[in-house]
């Protein structure tokens, strides 16, 4: 089984996380490389990342990577529970994928294009959106360990690198102390702390400066 992957994309490391919390073992195609680049242009056109290879099957999208690995190379931790716990781990992923990472990727790649070609007011948007958000993720894990519960499952290896790189990108508020603890225990839990040092080397690629912290 081949991931191809880098290790400071955030969508990667969401698959990354997962990988590690069940040390499923696997071939890690880091996007660093040229040959590893060149793999992935011919099993996917559109070259994004992370894609799994997997008995002559290639899946795309992080989400769909886990729910693949949970199926075909189970280990001892469920990432999508049954019933309706499974059902708020769903939710909750897809929160974190378009209401976290999506304005976080918006401001952060605004910076890296032109000055005439930027977007202020789609970065004021996106700023917003954050703020609100992080207001209601505040909300919802006050009294939860994890983001779906007690258990550790994909809603958190979504939320793992969406709160990590957003908190650079839009700080969250001091006020929000259920949000922020959540972060930290992300950042302390081995599987996440693992992606996180070894997307390290890597700092520099941020565009807004990776603040000296995490």
């Amino acid at each position: 089984m081949k991931l191809y992957a880098h290790p400071f994309s955030s969508y990667s490391q969401k698959v990354l996380v997962a990988l590690y919390e069940n040390a499923t073992p696997f071939d890690y195609r880091n996007l660093e490389e040229a040959a590893a680049k060149a793999e992935l242009a011919e099993l996917w056109p559109l070259a994004r990342f992370p894609v799994l290879q997997d008995q002559g099957r290639t899946v795309l999208e992080s989400s769909t990577i886990i729910e693949y690995l949970q199926a075909h190379h189970p280990g001892p931790v469920r990432l999508i529970p049954a019933g309706d716990a499974g059902i708020e781990a769903r939710m909750l992923d897809r929160v974190f994928d378009n209401y976290v990472m999506t304005p976080m990727q918006k401001i952060v790649l605004d910076r890296l294009r032109a000055e005439p070609d930027r977007d202020a007011w789609g970065v004021a948007e996106a700023r917003g959106l954050l703020d609100r958000i992080y207001a209601w993720l505040d909300a919802r894990l006050a009294g939860r360990a994890w983001a779906a519960g007690d258990s550790f499952t994909l809603a958190d290896c979504a939320a793992a690198p969406s709160l990590f790189y957003a908190d650079w990108a839009h700080p969250i508020p001091h006020s929000r102390t259920h949000l922020r603890a959540y972060r930290a225990r992300l950042l302390a839990h081995p599987s996440v702390r693992r992606a996180v040092d070894e997307a390290r080397p890597f700092r520099a690629y941020f565009p807004l400066g990776a603040p000296d912290r995490d």
